[in-house]
């Protein structure tokens, strides 16, 4: 099965890091599905306003979004029944990580576009 990853606060804009990391996923050979309530499209990609608005299993999620506002997504992340959560700089707190973890969800604080770069070799 391919990987798929969510970016959750993925961006239309080219200079965010939201953007970089749909862009970053793709070239890693992953299928991206970013989250945006306020977009249709990311670089060519269907755009969902929620995670639970995706089609299918999503394996990993990026957050790129302040953490009250991941604190909200939370729910939403455990009911879809997500794994691995990358929480990038600025989008952690003790309370986000926490919440995920006693859900049983791994939580990587790390910036998710080095990651991806990584995979991709």
């Amino acid at each position: 099965m391919r990987e798929t990853i969510a970016v959750v606060g993925a961006s239309a804009d080219p200079a965010k890091y939201g953007n970089m990391a749909v862009r970053a996923w793709q070239e890693a050979g992953w299928t991206v599905y970013p989250v945006n309530p306020r977009e249709e499209q990311i670089e060519g990609l269907t755009a969902y306003p929620t995670i639970l608005d995706i089609p299918g299993e999503v394996q990993v999620a990026t957050m790129y979004v302040p953490p009250p506002l991941g604190m909200r997504i939370a729910d939403k992340i455990i009911e879809k029944g997500i794994a691995q959560v990358y929480l990038n700089p600025g989008a952690g707190s003790v309370e986000l990580r926490q919440k995920l973890e006693n859900a049983g969800i791994e939580v990587l604080e790390a910036c998710s576009i080095i990651a991806a770069r990584m995979m991709r070799g």
